[in-house]
């Protein structure tokens, strides 16, 4: 018989009953859904997919882990594991939140395009965050407010959003590309660490693709923690195996047969082959190994072999194209292996430059290969250095000539003992080609920065023609090879010129990269037959110091006692003319092989415009018959109807 008394006391007792005590591997699985906007697969979560993120994300409920740490590559899901950590403690333990992205303007762009759709189509979010209508504007783009608690978005560049505020939950996100210091401030991931003092639970995970080897923050943040890696069962022996590039084949003696479309792993334990079918099943098997004791920080290091949404064959493509460039190969190691990159050296002999084998000038000044010609030009009180540089497919380069212009820069151009005369006669030198052809220097670039500032801005104003810009070196990271103008007034001169700022640090890095590149190719820097040893060692002038700055090392670049490096800054300007000159090599090409056929074309500079037909005037002996001419306006229509 049923009791309606005691059935309204279990009724009761259901409403009462505490949730379950979810992990957030389990709370996703039931409860978030993935937005269209930010997946390839929307829908309902699913952790299976990618087997090797709930541990991950179950280890901010241990109760014994205070900080995880995240090394990882791209496309394996990583923003994906702060966006799930972010909804379970919104919807299931609600408390003050901070996510730090590198800028604040990254922090908008993760809360408009990643967090308002998770909002809207998880409604266990979107119905707990509050109206962020004008009249009681209790969320925005950088704050959301919850009960229970609240999520703050900030940069990791912006003191004032680290402005002191409570917080249990910490997520930084891509740490590696946070500034040194935030303002005047200190180190921006420990001011948001701090914030977390007051409470005994607080959590604090950490991700990012690492960047160089020494200098990266989530290497050495992974270092200290048990350094986890993903293990699966081989498919042929069920020998537990980490995957590793160093087992990814495909060789002529392999199944592969030479072919990189089918490159293949092999296991470690057996030699055995399998491929991505075989691998992504092996992958939802998977577990996580330790391999450092356990103290209080989890550690992953997980790659993009493990990924579901990428194909072998897909990363082995992305390493043949990057393997001959540092540049791009640094790139892929970052952002596929998910590993710090270590460069080859900090410096340059000048002997190992000079054993190059040399090109020879004897008949042709330009080789074959050299499609566009920059100079590179240094100011000095006394003399003005320029080099030319024959550039090429892939930015490979030779040193075409190396020439100093002895006198006073202050003297104006034409008057007697002033460089800048001899410069110009020198710049607009035809120069002989492979092809037959007379090639001259398309762009150039003049430091402004020296004693002589107001004379190399009137030069550069008076031959802007000659695409002969002002430059100015400006030190520091991050900062691009050659960035938008500035505009300078030229003292009389009224109207402006130009000058472009260099990021001498990102230049020279480039320049000292590709002057390690041993085989001729895409970056490979030649030089001819008879250079004097005086210029090699100006080139190799300077070595890459770090020093440490509040506790953080910032990498620069220091002259060698003694040593002069005015080649050396030729060569950086003649590289940043190239960055402004943008080619299109193939265009380029082209219209060498052109000029093949007409050897006494004029000189090549820079690809011109041709003129369309009806832009063209019409033979001396054209006959053909004249379009009627509509007659003149003879003024207003008042004065015609007067006429």
């Amino acid at each position: 018989m049923n009791d309606p008394l005691a059935s309204l006391f279990r009724q009761i007792a259901r409403q009462w009953k505490p949730p379950p005590k979810w992990k957030v591997s389990q709370w996703a699985d039931s409860t978030r859904k993935l937005s269209s906007e930010a997946s390839a697969e929307p829908g309902q979560w699913d952790t299976i997919r990618a087997e090797y993120q709930r541990e991950i994300m179950d280890a901010v409920n241990d109760p014994t882990t205070e900080r995880v740490i995240i090394m990882s590559s791209a496309q394996v899901g990583k923003t994906e594991v702060l966006n799930n950590v972010v909804g379970y403690f919104i919807d299931y333990d609600p408390c003050p939140m901070l996510m730090l992205q590198p800028t604040l303007e990254m922090g908008e762009t993760w809360s408009k395009d990643r967090f308002d759709p998770m909002a809207r189509d998880t409604p266990e979010i979107g119905q707990r965050i509050a109206s962020g209508k004008a009249r009681d504007k209790k969320s925005t783009i950088l704050h959301k407010t919850f009960v229970g608690g609240h999520l703050t978005i900030a940069g990791a560049n912006s003191p004032a959003s680290l402005a002191s505020r409570p917080i249990r939950i910490v997520l930084a996100d891509e740490v590696d590309r946070y500034p040194a210091s935030a303002g005047k401030e200190g180190d921006p991931l420990n001011l948001a660490i701090k914030r977390t003092s007051t409470f005994w639970n607080r959590k604090i995970l950490a991700v990012s693709t690492p960047t160089m080897k020494g200098f990266s923050r989530i290497e050495a943040a992974f270092e200290e923690t048990d350094k986890r890696r993903f293990h699966i069962a081989c498919p042929i022996c069920e020998a537990e195996h980490a995957l590793a590039w160093g087992n990814v084949v495909w060789s002529k003696d392999t199944p592969a047969a030479g072919d990189p479309d089918k490159a293949l792993f092999k296991c470690p334990h057996c030699d055995g082959y399998y491929g991505d079918v075989q691998k992504n099943s092996a992958v939802k098997r998977g577990r996580w190994i330790a391999t450092a004791p356990f103290d209080g920080r989890a550690g992953f290091h997980i790659w993009e072999a493990y990924s579901p949404w990428r194909r072998l064959a897909e990363i082995v493509r992305d390493f043949l194209e990057a393997k001959d460039d540092p540049e791009k190969l640094q790139v892929w190691v970052n952002t596929s292996l998910g590993e710090s990159w270590e460069g080859s050296g900090e410096t340059i002999r000048d002997s190992d430059l000079m054993n190059r084998l040399p090109f020879k000038q004897s008949e042709h000044d330009v080789p074959r290969l050299g499609l566009l010609l920059t100079a590179g030009i240094d100011t000095q009180p006394d003399r003005l250095e320029v080099e030319v540089v024959a550039w090429g497919a892939g930015e490979q380069s030779w040193s075409i000539d190396y020439h100093v212009v002895h006198g006073d820069p202050d003297l104006p151009e034409g008057t007697a003992g002033s460089p800048w005369t001899e410069l110009t006669d020198y710049l607009r030198k035809s120069w002989r080609h492979e092809n037959g052809s007379d090639v001259t220097v398309g762009w150039s670039c003049i430091d402004s920065g020296g004693h002589n500032t107001q004379a190399v801005y009137n030069y550069a104003k008076r031959h802007k023609g000659d695409r002969v810009f002002a430059i100015k070196g400006r030190g520091g990271a991050g900062l691009p090879i050659i960035g938008a103008p500035n505009r300078k007034r030229t003292g009389k001169v009224k109207r402006p010129v130009d000058v472009h700022i260099v990021g001498v640090d990102s230049a020279k890095m480039t320049v000292m990269n590709r002057l390690k590149i041993e085989t001729p190719g895409p970056g490979y820097c030649h030089f001819p037959v008879g250079r004097e040893p005086e210029f090699f060692r100006q080139l190799c002038a300077e070595k890459l110091i770090t020093r440490f700055v509040k506790g953080f090392p910032v990498r620069e670049f220091h002259k060698v006692s003694g040593a002069r490096n005015e080649a050396l800054d030729c060569r950086v300007y003649a590289f940043a003319a190239l960055v402004l000159a943008a080619p299109q090599w193939d265009k380029i090409a082209f219209r060498m092989k052109k000029r093949t056929e007409k050897p006494n074309a004029p000189a090549v500079t820079k690809e011109q415009p041709q003129p369309i037909a009806q832009d063209l005037p019409p033979p001396a002996n054209d006959t053909r018959p004249k379009k009627p001419k509509p007659p003149r306006s003879r003024g207003s229509f008042l004065n015609r109807w007067r006429n």
